[in-house]
């Protein structure tokens, strides 16, 4: 563990049909494990929480060992240095707000009562510590399960899907308090999350699980730029995905036959010699199109606009040059969707960006 990391996990847990084999760090900021539905971010959450019990591994919280099978070291939840909050709130019912948020802590009454304060003055529940649960709107309950877990100052917190069930402008509304509370008070977040949108809004680093297996990690804007595998693009929301073969290699610039179309591709290559078979991609929202006709800057072509489908303030477009089998995604705004008057011609110039292109291992 990193004299910077607040949680080292190296676990394995065995079920029938199913085994979980993960290992990563997390730091200050947020860390979001990301994957389908099944693929083994929650066991992960519970097993960090001690809600379940690894076979084999050690986890480490903020440098103090909280699993360690090789010592048969095992500290039970209540103990360990972390707040959690789940999807559903978990509130007491028969309890205040305020009783709710101290409920297990053990302070002086004064102690506890500024500590409920701050909490309260920091997610906005200000003079709510009174009220009932039941008379709180959803966001309203989430708030006070993560005053909850904040209450103890714990320097992890593990978030579990808690906005899933809200409505859009609320998980817009609390994702901007996780992100400012994170930053005020510099806590290392592990955040669960199946949605694309969540991942991309919250993450700092990334973590893609699949079937118990970490697939990729790291800092999350390189991870989502530079998928290892053409299946983790796909499963961060990658479309734009052809087989290609490497024609030519110079220092950080290859260049590849996609279907008798050349392509540059700049910085980031995966490193191939010539003949290579391998997968060329690029980001719906990196595609850029334009009116007049193809100048010789690399990457560019003619395309017909075969589909053009809107979704509220965005667009995608779907093209097809000429020649060849290659079909391309585009993702425009309303404002370059309105400028460039999408819906008035068929006919467009593409250009793929050398330095947004990105080569990944041909799938076998």
């Amino acid at each position: 563990m990193s004299e910077s990391s607040t949680l080292d996990v190296r676990v394995r847990k065995r079920y029938p049909g199913f085994e979980l084999d993960v290992a990563f760090t997390a730091s200050r900021g947020i860390t979001v494990l990301f994957g389908r539905s099944g693929s083994g971010k929650s066991l992960t959450l519970r097993l960090i929480a001690g809600l379940e019990r690894p076979d084999t591994g050690r986890i480490v919280i903020a440098g103090t060992p909280v699993v360690d099978t090789e010592r048969r070291l095992w500290v039970p939840p209540y103990r360990r240095p972390i707040g959690v909050v789940f999807q559903q709130p978990g509130l007491l019912p028969h309890l205040s707000v305020g009783d709710n948020i101290l409920f297990g802590l053990r302070l002086p009454r004064d102690e506890a009562r500024r500590r409920l304060e701050e909490v309260l003055t920091l997610l906005g529940l200000s003079g709510m510590e009174r009220r009932s649960p039941r008379t709180l709107s959803g966001g309203e309950q989430q708030r006070v399960a993560l005053a909850r877990a904040l209450v103890r100052r714990p320097p992890l917190l593990l978030l579990d899907e808690p906005f899933s069930a809200l409505d859009q402008n609320l998980r817009r509304s609390l994702r901007e308090e996780l992100r400012r509370i994170t930053g005020d008070l510099g806590l290392a977040v592990v955040f669960v999350t199946h949605s694309l949108p969540e991942a991309h809004l919250l993450a700092d680093s990334l973590v893609v699980v699949e079937r118990g297996r970490i697939l990729q990690m790291g800092e999350a804007a390189e991870t989502f730029r530079r998928p290892s595998t053409p299946h983790v693009a796909r499963l961060l929301g990658w479309v734009n995905l052809w087989p290609a073969v490497a024609v030519h290699r110079d220092g950080p610039e290859t260049v590849v036959d996609l279907g008798g179309r050349r392509l540059l591709v700049r910085g980031g290559a995966q490193p191939t010699p010539p003949g290579g078979r391998v997968v060329v991609g690029i980001r719906s929202e990196r595609v850029i199109v334009h009116r007049g006709e193809a100048s010789p800057a690399p990457n560019q072509f003619e395309a017909r606009l075969t589909e053009l489908l809107r979704y509220g303030s965005t667009a995608t477009l779907r093209l097809r040059p000429p020649e060849g089998d290659l079909l391309l995604e585009v993702e425009l705004g309303a404002r370059a969707l309105e400028v460039l008057r999408v819906g008035e011609r068929d006919s467009w110039i593409v250009e793929l960006p050398p330095e947004d292109l990105h080569l990944m291992p041909a799938e076998t």
